[in-house]
């Protein structure tokens, strides 16, 4: 199959999933499908086909999937694996022939990253979906964006400018790739377009490089007469006392979520991407005003 025509998207509703669902209606060269929890309250943003869902009902999914070429799951980290290697097999049965993981992230690729416990849900997924494609017709793709920045900084993810108190990982000077939800979703987009060239395949994107420090001094230039008080955390530190929690069982969300601040700053663990298919994506990285436009935008009462 050379051409992508019906696409389903599960998780449509979500902050990812919305902006995915409106780039394909936009293009008009899909028919898609959005799938949603039975009994959500939660709203399609566009008029599409909705299909509501039992996530734990293998036949409900497959019946959902039947007819579809790709689908693109934008369920949230959060949702359990099984969740997600349930549409995985609901798919196969349903004889989709592409399967596009929740990824948009870190390169959960790397060696380090893998190895952190707020990986294993996502790894389960991943080693679910290579074990069946080599048994079954299904395909995958993956796109790995690394952090996003829109989203990172309206939700204090990668520099908490909401009480001009921010944490500092390291140094600050550690440098992360960083990319918006827009250019994650044209990266995807690229993948149904080049349907037989993305079989199987990675594809890293990134719209720029920078550090705490950076995306701080650019806050400190568009507030004047604040006073910030950076407090500086030690990621070798931190990530030494989240180990000794967790094997002492600790399994809460503060306890994973010091795992991902490591996956994200710390040196070697794949924050900053080592390659990009920036090129063959035609995408250009954001210029310095650019970036500096987004920081600002995101300033309290801005």
């Amino acid at each position: 199959m050379s051409k992508v025509v019906n696409v389903a998207i599960p998780g449509a509703t979500g902050n990812l999933g919305t902006k995915i669902l409106d780039a394909l209606l936009k293009l008009r060269n899909f028919n898609v499908t959005a799938i949603k929890r039975v009994g959500s309250n939660a709203m399609v943003s566009a008029p599409v086909k909705v299909v509501e869902v039992n996530y734990e009902s293998l036949e409900m999914l497959t019946a959902a999937l039947e007819g579809q070429d790709v689908v693109i799951c934008a369920l949230g980290m959060g949702t359990d694996a099984s969740v997600h290697n349930r549409l995985i097999d609901a798919a196969i049965t349903a004889k989709v022939k592409r399967f596009i993981p929740s990824e948009f992230g870190l390169d959960s690729l790397n060696h380090l990253t893998r190895q952190l416990p707020v990986y294993e849900n996502k790894l389960k997924i991943l080693n679910h979906l290579e074990e069946r494609a080599l048994k079954s017709e299904i395909t995958y793709s993956y796109v790995i964006n690394s952090v996003f920045l829109d989203w990172g900084l309206q939700n204090n993810l990668i520099l908490d400018m909401s009480q001009h108190k921010p944490t500092i990982f390291g140094s600050g000077d550690e440098a992360f790739s960083t990319t918006t939800m827009a250019t994650a979703v044209k990266a995807l987009v690229w993948i149904l377009e080049h349907y037989d060239e993305t079989k199987n395949r990675v594809i890293y994107v990134q719209d720029a490089v920078v550090t705490q420090n950076k995306l701080l001094a650019i806050a400190k230039k568009h507030s004047p007469g604040v006073i910030w008080e950076p407090v500086h955390v030690d990621l070798k530190k931190m990530k030494a006392e989240s180990d000794a929690k967790f094997k002492q069982g600790a399994c809460d969300m503060s306890t994973l979520y010091s795992f991902l601040l490591v996956a994200i700053f710390q040196e070697g663990y794949g924050g900053r991407l080592e390659r990009t298919d920036n090129d063959i994506l035609d995408i250009k990285e954001m210029t310095e005003v650019e970036i500096e436009r987004m920081v600002k935008a995101y300033l309290p009462n801005n």
